[in-house]
């Protein structure tokens, strides 16, 4: 045991000499053996002797080129050692590798980025440290070494869990750092966009999210960005939609991520951006199977329909006008029958209709008798069109007739609600109580909605 704690204490020692001789040599170069030496303790029984030369090894990598590999290979099987502060200490050292020699740094982000699925807390938060030091070192180089591990387009994932921890640590560490690691701004924040958008061929709805508000929150897609630059974020969502597929109102993940992203899009419509390619899409394969469609997927699709009408262009609101006067027809009915309207989808389409009429005016003779001379022959101004006046008149003055009627009902339960105040009831009949007031109260809302509606077109 003596002699093994000798032993011991004369490999440590002699890793001193040989560190001391490389330190105080002005032409490294010629101390190769001690460099060599260095390298050979990575795989010493002794751990302190490991310890040592994970410190050591890459104090002097720049020196000896030669033998690069050797001393990347003895530091990553410091970075597999049993022990944690062997592991702990080769994961510090790593940077050193590319600080004067950057053209390592693919080679070290990707060892690093394999570590990240360190368990360990103390040894996960060295991997951090580590990459942070690289990115701040060469943003550019790192940053598309990193990506590597989460985009497929020039080589499959083979490790999920590792493009998990990869997704992770850029979500939580770089993406917050944005401002300081992304200089030039201009030249950077390109560079992270075109290495987001390679790596949005196989995301979840959650991960395309992130990339998404991301991406937004760069000053390059900023307030003052042309509209050029917010239309390029529309086309990235455009891609995600998948809107050059064929439509299967049976898929139900593409009906969800088609209206998710249409939704997603709204706020870059406002800012200039063309609607165009979704409301034609929409137009073409999903309002024609509107009815098909799963019922809770329906309001959305119409909430954001209405939404996305306002900036229609008039082309595209000359197209789609008619399949939406289509839909109006079958839910705002003709006559009283006892069935329920459906208040919330007559809502968005009448709101829908008065934006795109109100883009292409010179439509809606031909499609329900209303006459706007535009001057254009597509007014028709010289065919008869009553019928078709008529009837939509007349589906108006139902709705109108079933709205207040349901205004006068919904009145009246929240008067009698009211009349429950003071009087002992239980938790459980307050919460109802209260959702039942909330629920009339935007069914009030959209009531007055659609009257004013009415009204416009009287």
């Amino acid at each position: 045991m003596a002699s093994e704690s000798a032993n011991d204490g004369q490999d440590i020692e002699k890793l001193y000499v040989y560190g001391e001789r490389l330190s105080e040599a002005k032409d490294k170069s010629q101390n190769e053996e001690d460099y060599k030496s260095i390298i050979q303790a990575a795989t010493s029984s002794n751990v302190k002797a490991r310890q040592l030369a994970a410190q050591l090894i890459p104090r002097y990598f720049k020196f000896f080129p030669a033998l690069s590999g050797l001393a990347v290979d003895a530091q990553c099987d410091l970075c597999e050692a049993e022990e944690l502060g062997i592991r702990v200490q080769a994961i510090r050292g790593l940077p050193l590798f590319c600080k004067d020699t950057p053209e390592h740094i693919p080679k070290i982000i990707d060892i690093l980025a394999q570590l990240l699925l360190a368990e360990e807390n103390v040894e996960r938060d060295a991997v951090h440290k580590a990459l942070l030091s690289l990115l701040r070192q060469d943003v550019k180089g790192s940053l598309t070494a990193l990506f590597k591990h989460i985009e497929s387009v020039d080589e499959p994932i083979t490790d999920d869990n590792l493009r998990e921890r990869t997704l992770v640590f850029i979500r939580d560490k770089v993406f917050p750092l944005k401002s300081e690691l992304l200089k030039p701004p201009e030249q950077m924040e390109r560079h992270i966009t075109d290495l987001v958008k390679k790596s949005l061929q196989d995301v979840t709805g959650a991960e395309f999210k992130m990339f998404m508000d991301f991406l937004k929150s760069l000053s390059i897609f900023g307030e003052k960005a042309p509209t050029e630059r917010v239309q390029e974020l529309v086309e990235i969502i455009e891609g995600q939609a998948d809107l050059d597929a064929q439509f299967s109102v049976s898929d139900g993940d593409h009906v969800d991520r088609l209206i998710s992203c249409l939704y997603m899009a709204l706020p870059f419509f406002v800012r200039g951006a063309s609607s165009s390619k979704f409301l034609n899409y929409l137009n073409k394969h999903i309002l024609p199977v509107f009815d098909k469609l799963p019922e809770e997927r329906k309001v959305d699709l119409l909430k954001n329909l209405a939404e996305s009408s306002p900036y229609a262009a008039p082309q595209d609101s000359r197209q789609i006008l008619p399949s939406v006067v289509q839909l109006l027809k079958k839910y705002m009915p003709l006559r009283k029958t006892g069935e329920e309207m459906n208040f919330t989808y007559v809502e968005c389409l009448l709101y829908t209709f008065h934006h795109l009429a109100n883009k292409a005016p010179n439509a809606t003779n031909s499609l329900c008798g209303y006459k706007i001379v535009t001057g254009q022959p597509s007014d028709r101004l010289g065919e008869d069109f009553t019928e078709f006046n008529k009837d939509f008149t007349e589906r108006l003055r139902c709705v109108e007739d079933l709205t207040k009627a349901t205004m006068k009902k919904l009145t009246q339960g929240m008067n009698s609600q009211s009349n429950t105040k003071g009087t002992t009831i239980s938790e459980e009949e307050k919460a109802k109580i209260k959702t039942q007031k909330q629920n009339a109260t935007t069914g009030l809302r959209t009531c007055n909605n659609i009257l004013a509606m009415i009204q416009v077109l009287n």
